[in-house]
């Protein structure tokens, strides 16, 4: 079991700066694909083009004035308030867009969107249970229209024209260094800001819009190149390659292919933690690729993501494909022969490179730890915030893993957040995503910053243990004074009660119709897994719960991953597009004393669901407790008694 120490005053400084970062870039990274597409109709069909094509060409100013600023800022807002801060977000950047029509509002973009993002996150906290039944849709509405409307003004009258004087001021000053020659020292803080994970931050917070708007003048930008040239870290890999021994040397050509061609630089960072004067390395080979492209007019059209050699061609202009190689080129040879002079007699035995890993993945802060229930190794770097439950369809087998893991940490006096969701909506700001095993790839790409655990089944994990203790430990960096106080907000009560400790206004009135006695099938003869979710689904159908469509839609959920959620119990539950096959929210309950064989144990209860509105939510909560304890799922096992299911699950009206 690691453990976290208490960080010094670097560290915390480390991590709110990639902290930050990391949520710049998260407003960007979402939207690459739109910037991409900007890139190559710029450089295909502009008068300077590969195709020159005055309509299709006509596509650009709008995309960069319009497109590209409502993308990031409803990402912005979509990060702190989800869909509802996300539609705000668009709203009021567009004050600011038409504000300042000169300028990309990239940077004003960024501010207003979480800045709306949060302003209706309060108004919702404000009203939360005060809104008239049958008001919410008018309200929420009506809400959401008036605060953007206002925001949209402020940022019309304010914002705009602030961000528009500070967008020139910086491109004045940008310019200028460019005039003096002065571009190359950018090296001196970029290669070792890239080691320490704020790749993406500069990439995609800082160069990508500065880079937009001078693609906008030039039809090129040499910003796009300062972070992503392959050349440094491909240098340190050559060299390690020709002059390292054993598991080091043999390691070097994977990590080529990966980060030269695949794009993902973070390869390279152990091996330059490995020996860090290698530093030097990266950062003489980082100015000599700048000075190389400054000198031979290199740029690109747009930005290129990943940072791969093939994506920095795709988006290179007609014409300018040497240059940019040319770069790439120098930037490599520098670096391999300043790294040689520190491996040429550089002695390692193979635990250096795992060290320099470990210590990599510390700097990350967020690295993509996978935990099961055998060997547990569950690591936790910095503070955390928020915790997710993910699942394919987000209401059942995540939704109880939240209210089993919210318990454990209310019960250590932890302020954190623990939700749950589907795997598509996993919120950017998760700091800690939980998934089962064959979905922690999916969740991965979805959440890339945040550190994954894997697990095989949601209730009773001997990881959450683990994990607690890991939780204790970094969050003992704050002091008590901040511990205190971060304790009694409002915000922190929020984020304890939130979710499936809450039902929706009046929910405790209609509880005891989504568990019905009659819907608790006792005694029956084991079958398939197959068939015992069908038996669940027409249940769930003949109860008027869902439409039969929904069967097909819990099959096909348990192939995306087994609905076995440990002790004893299943809960089969269509996937999250069959929200549509759901009239209410119901649940059935298949008692096999004898056993259903599901793909990570046997299930004594089958327990289907449907789940519509959150409805299910306290009765989903209700189970997660009954079930922790293994000897209530053995008696409701065995029981012949209705009444005993339903008294042990069921939420009476209050």
């Amino acid at each position: 079991m690691s453990s976290v120490s208490t960080p010094e005053k670097s560290g915390g400084l480390r991590d709110g700066v990639q902290k930050f970062g990391r949520f710049l870039s998260a407003m960007v990274m979402p939207n690459i694909g739109a910037f991409i597409a900007w890139g190559l109709i710029t450089a295909l069909f502009i008068p300077k083009g590969w195709f020159p094509n005055e309509q299709i060409g006509s596509l650009v100013g709008p995309m960069i004035t319009y497109l590209l600023p409502l993308l990031i800022a409803y990402s912005g807002g979509k990060m702190v308030a989800d869909h509802r801060g996300g539609v705000l977000g668009a709203i009021a950047v567009m004050g600011v867009i038409v504000g300042a029509p000169d300028t990309p509002m990239f940077l004003g973009a960024m501010a207003m969107g979480p800045l709306a993002g949060w302003v209706i996150k309060q108004f919702d906290r404000m009203v939360e249970g005060k809104i008239p039944a049958g008001f919410e849709m008018l309200i929420n509405n009506f809400s959401a229209g008036i605060l953007g409307a206002g925001l949209a003004i402020g940022g019309y009258y304010g914002v705009g024209p602030l961000f528009e004087a500070f967008t020139s001021v910086l491109e004045s000053g940008v310019q200028q260094i460019v005039n003096w020659g002065l571009l190359p020292l950018v090296s001196l803080f970029v290669e070792p800001a890239k080691i320490l994970f704020l790749n993406n931050a500069l990439n995609h917070g800082i160069f990508t819009p500065l880079g937009t708007d001078q693609v906008a003048e030039l039809g090129k930008s040499v910003y796009y190149l300062l972070e992503t040239n392959p050349g440094p870290g491909l240098g340190v890999l050559l060299a390690y390659w020709v002059f390292a021994k054993g598991s080091i040397k043999s390691s070097a050509p994977g990590a080529i292919v990966i980060q030269f061609l695949g794009g993902i630089h973070e390869i390279y960072f152990p091996y330059v933690l490995m020996r860090p004067v290698l530093l030097l390395s990266v950062i003489l080979g980082g100015m000599a690729g700048v000075f190389t492209f400054v000198a031979t007019g290199a740029g690109l059209s747009g930005a290129a993501a990943p940072g791969s050699i093939i994506a920095i061609m795709a988006v290179t202009p007609k014409g300018g494909h040497l240059a940019v190689l040319a770069g790439v080129a120098v930037a490599t040879i520098v670096s391999f022969l300043v790294s040689a002079l520190f491996l040429r007699n550089y002695k390692a035995d193979d635990e250096a490179l795992d060290k320099a890993r470990d210590a990599s993945k510390a700097m990350k802060g967020t690295n993509a730890a996978s935990a099961t229930t055998a060997g547990v190794n569950v690591r936790v770097n910095g503070k955390v915030e928020k915790i997710v439950f993910a699942c394919d369809a987000g209401m059942g087998s995540s939704a109880m893993g939240a209210s089993s893991f919210r318990k454990k940490v209310k019960a250590a006096g932890l302020p954190i957040n623990v939700t749950n969701t589907a795997i598509e909506n996993i919120p950017a700001d998760a700091d800690i995503v939980v998934t089962q095993e064959n979905l922690t790839s999916r969740a991965r790409a979805k959440a890339p910053n945040a550190h994954h655990v894997s697990i095989d089944n949601f209730i009773n994990n001997p990881v959450y243990e683990d994990l607690i203790e890991e939780l204790k430990a970094s969050q003992s960096g704050a002091s008590p004074a901040e511990r205190n106080t971060t304790a009694t907000t409002p915000d922190a009560q929020w984020d304890i009660d939130n979710a499936l400790d809450k039902a929706a206004p009046g929910a405790g009135a209609v509880q005891s119709d989504i568990l019905r006695k009659e819907n608790i099938r006792l005694g029956l003869p084991s079958v398939t897994k197959e068939e015992a979710i069908r038996e669940a689904g027409r249940l769930l159908s003949a109860s008027g719960y869902v439409k039969p469509g929904y069967v097909d839609a819990m099959i096909e959920r348990e192939g995306v991953a087994s609905t076995y959620i440990g002790n004893g119990v299943a809960i089969p539950h269509g996937v999250g597009t069959a929200k549509n096959e759901i009239d209410n929210s119901g649940i059935v309950v298949l008692q096999y004393p004898n056993g259903v064989e599901f793909e990570a144990g046997t299930a004594y209860l089958v327990i289907g669901i449907a789940g519509a509105r959150g409805e299910h939510l306290k009765i989903l909560t209700k189970i997660a407790e009954a079930i922790e304890d293994e000897s209530t799922v053995q008696r409701l096992a065995q029981t012949k008694d209705v009444n005993d299911i339903y008294n042990t699950l069921s939420v009476q009206p209050e």
